[in-house]
This record gives C-alpha cells, structure tokens and sequence, in this order.
C-alpha cells in the first residue's frame, strides 16, 4: 500500500467492510489482507461458514438478492467480488439495491479491462464474449448507484488463460485466437489494489491494472502445453466479430499500467510444480 494508506490511523478506516465472493479465489486473497488492516470484517456465503472471531460470516446471495438487506446492515463498505461468466448485471443490481436500502457508504467493484471498449453487438460476439457484456451491465448498475462507488478494471487473471486452455484441450487441436495478445495478472496483486481501494475514499474509475507482461496466446498455449505434458497441434484461427477486432486492437490490454509484479512464469511454475516453461 502507499504511504498514504499506511499512515491512516483507526479513525480513517472503514468501520466495517463486507466482502461479496469471499469464498472465492479473489475473495480469498483478500481477507487475510482487510483482516490485518483493522476494519471489523464481514464475508458473505450463500452457504453456512464457521465464524473464527477474526471475522464475521453472513449468508446470502448476489444472484437473487436474498439475505442481503441484513447482511449489509451497519457496513460503511462493500467489496463486490462475486463475479462470473454471466448475469453479473442482475448480482451487481442485487448488490445496488441492498447497499442503498442498508445505508452502505462505498461499493467498491471488479469489473475488467476492455468492458467499456470491448462491443458484443451481433450472434457472433455474444456466443464467444458474452461475459464483457455481462461486466458492462454490471458497471452500469453500480454507476448509475445512489451509493459512491469506485470499480477496478485488472486485465485477465492467470486462471483465466488456464480455463481457457482447459476448454480448447478438449479439441483434437488447440484452436487459437489469430492475433489476439493477453496481459495476465495474478490475483494478488488484484487484492492488493483492491484493498487500497476499499480502505480508501470512492474514487470512481480507478487506474486499470495489468500483469507485467503482454503474451500472444500462442506463447501462453505453448507453455500450457509444456506444463500439463500435452501434446495439440496449435492452429491460428481467425475470429470474425467486432469484439474479436477489439481483442486483435488490444482492448484487453493494459498496457500502460502493467503494474502487476506477480508473472505468468511464476504461476506456472506453482500450478504446476514439475514443469519449466517459457513463453516464446
């Protein structure tokens, strides 16, 4: 965190921050970091979760909207990390009209790098990228937000180029995106922005966050394939769309805030201990 953040004393702080997703992969790097910073601290699960005392569980669900009412009653900030392939719209709705009825003072919200940029207009767009236009409705609904607000744009996480590669691996060959680049970022460095964000003052669009390095995909299927031991034929396929032209035009890129330390070299090698890889 800067300096201005480690010279807040207690009286500064949020009193008390609600994480949405916390059982998820972000959510989960970003509890222990709130936790230690000082705010009282809630998570919410649509299931039963043990309370350890170092924090608070409530249930609840973004997708319909039940149990949030209460569970965001007495929190200064929320922290919408529940996101998904789809109907992020309807849980970022869920998330507005609760904060609002709850008196919630902040929202602060993961969107990704390209949602403003990115069309998804024709059958096409919808099929391939239908999840940037699920993350631009999702901004919407927090922008047009009675409650103050600040959304982070980080570009793909390190996951996300493995699902990918998982789904393509299915094929009897790696069909890949023709000129498409991508700019991993890891998650921890998306939870260390965002809990500068959520201990600090609403800021609306805050700076975009990307990974140190921008790869073809071709060079991340490549070191996919060397990690897991597998073997594809590698094509370069065409992608017709006006959102595939945004991706060849780099809108999901980054590249002026590649501010991310963690590197896609380095998840790999922890993902998958027994293999070196290199992007060429």
């Amino acid at each position: 965190m800067n300096e201005d953040k480690e010279a807040m004393t207690d009286s500064d702080l949020p009193s008390r921050i609600l994480i949405t997703g916390a059982t998820g992969t972000l959510g989960q790097a970003l509890v222990p970091l709130l936790r230690d910073a000082g705010p009282q601290l809630r998570l919410l699960s649509r299931s039963a979760q043990l309370t350890d005392g170092s924090v608070e569980w409530v249930r609840g669900d973004v997708s319909t909207g039940v149990g949030l009412e209460e569970a965001f009653r007495d929190v200064h900030t929320v922290v919408h990390c529940a996101g998904s392939q789809t109907d992020d719209g309807e849980k970022a709705r869920n998330v507005v009209s609760a904060a609002t009825k709850s008196g919630v003072a902040h929202i602060v919200h993961v969107s990704v790098v390209g949602a403003d940029t990115v069309p998804v207009v024709g059958a096409v767009d919808r099929a391939m990228f239908s999840y940037f236009a699920s993350k631009r409705e999702a901004e919407e609904a927090i922008t047009n937000s009675p409650v103050d607000w600040t959304i982070l744009r980080p570009t793909q996480f390190h996951d996300f180029v493995i699902m990918v590669m998982q789904q393509l691996i299915k094929l009897p060959v790696l069909p890949l995106w023709r000129g498409v680049s991508f700019q991993p970022v890891d998650t921890a460095d998306v939870a260390r922005r965002l809990a500068e964000l959520a201990l600090g003052e609403p800021g609306c669009i805050a700076p975009e966050l990307g990974g140190p390095t921008i790869y073809p995909m071709s060079g991340l299927a490549r070191d996919y394939l060397r990690a897991t031991g597998k073997r594809r034929l590698i094509m370069n396929v065409p992608m017709p769309g006006k959102a595939a032209a945004a991706f060849r035009a780099g809108a999901n890129l980054a590249a002026g805030h590649a501010d991310g330390t963690g590197t896609w070299e380095a998840f790999l090698a922890k993902r998958f201990p027994h293999a070196t890889s290199t992007t060429g």
